[in-house]
């Protein structure tokens, strides 16, 4: 009869956390805690999807708590034991922080702009409102589509443009800009900035889902930033140009600040300096189908809301290759760990699981059902 053995069982904590922690996809991490009830439990234990979780996207290191809206947590007086509270946590955070990292890697694109909440200048609202950004190309018939600020002597001088994301959280990849072309001025100047930069965050206070008008010189006061890309040169081109961030960003508060710096173009007419805008979109992946957040006051903090999870029966969907690359994910894979684990000398446990895992087999699918 051949001999089997969990090899997780004859080694040492320290070593054990050190062969998981090579497994870098969420999908391979889950397949792990399927293995056996001892490895769901050393999983779930330690915090291993929550880890991977931190670590792929740091702005999730804000979340205070993790909540199922759907469901009641039973108080710690009426079942007895303030470890089994314990323990129900740590399996809701292994399931909602597992999802929540394969939901941030696979979740569709698409485009994440919901409104406008201000400008930080106008020259003439409405024809030139900030609310002329969220349509394509620039022009609506026979009539030019563009944001405006107001003049200003001094080149240097700054504009800003803050929008709301159409989910509490998103994953930001990419910003696209059009500068606006003034085809009905003498020459046909091109009113773009010398560059940009771009801020995530949150509103200070709960906001409205009606935003009404935009309103300007309001962004800095109403709202944190807890991300701030770096500065990206602009074309003084009419084309929608493309900025793509350094890594995925997680939004946690679903707002988005675009700050033009630098003006290039004086305006004939009366010698003053502007910056135009046709178009403005941004790309990424909405999570509000799955997750929501409440933010705890201006610490920042917030709870995460698990509002769904994926059927138990349907694997996480894979990323494309290129997907992969750019979103900084190893494809490693559960052959990775077999091979950690043959170069420590320790032989791997085949399909043959004991017989005690095979009856518990229907409680551990019920139990990481996401």
């Amino acid at each position: 009869m051949e001999f089997r053995m969990d090899f997780l069982n004859c080694l040492d904590h320290d070593t054990s956390m050190k062969i998981l922690r090579c497994l870098e996809d969420p999908s391979d991490l889950v397949r792990a805690s399927y293995v056996s009830r001892y490895w769901r439990d050393f999983v779930i234990a330690n915090g291993l999807c929550k880890q991977l979780c931190l670590s792929m996207f740091p702005h999730l290191l804000r979340v205070d708590c993790v909540i199922e809206p759907s469901c009641v947590m039973e108080k710690a007086s009426e079942v007895g034991c303030s470890k089994f509270v314990e323990w129900e946590t740590l399996k809701r955070e292994h399931k909602a922080y597992a999802f929540l990292a394969q939901a941030c890697l696979s979740f569709p694109f698409d485009d994440c702009i919901k409104d406008a909440i201000s400008a930080s200048s106008t020259d003439n609202y409405p024809e030139e409102s900030i609310c002329n950004t969220l349509r394509k190309g620039d022009r609506v018939g026979r009539r030019a589509s563009y944001w405006s600020s107001k003049g200003q002597h001094k080149a240097a001088v700054p504009e800003t443009l803050v929008y709301k994301l159409v989910a509490d959280i998103c994953v930001i990849t990419e910003i696209n800009i059009q500068p606006f072309q003034a085809y009905f001025q003498q020459g046909s100047p091109i009113y773009s900035a010398a560059s940009v930069r771009f801020h995530l965050g949150h509103p200070k206070c709960p906001m409205d889902d009606t935003l009404g008008e935009p309103l300007d010189n309001c962004a800095d006061d109403k709202f944190i930033w807890t991300y701030s890309s770096p500065e990206f040169p602009m074309a003084q081109e009419s084309r929608l140009q493309n900025f793509k961030l350094p890594e995925p960003v997680v939004c946690i508060g679903g707002i988005l600040q675009i700050e033009l710096l630098r003006r290039v173009q004086r305006q004939e007419m009366d010698g003053l300096f502007y910056i135009c805008v046709a178009h403005v979109q941004v790309k990424g992946r909405p999570l509000s189908s799955a997750f929501g957040v409440e933010i705890l006051g201006p610490s920042g903090k917030f709870v995460l809301k698990a509002l769904s999870s994926a059927p138990p029966s349907s694997p996480p969907p894979s990323l494309p290759e290129d997907d992969a690359l750019y979103h900084g994910v190893p494809r490693h894979g559960l052959a990775d760990l077999e091979q950690v684990v043959n170069g420590l000398g320790v032989g791997v446990l085949d399909e043959d699981w004991n017989s005690d895992d095979d009856e518990g087999a229907d409680e551990m699918d019920d139990e990481l059902a996401f």
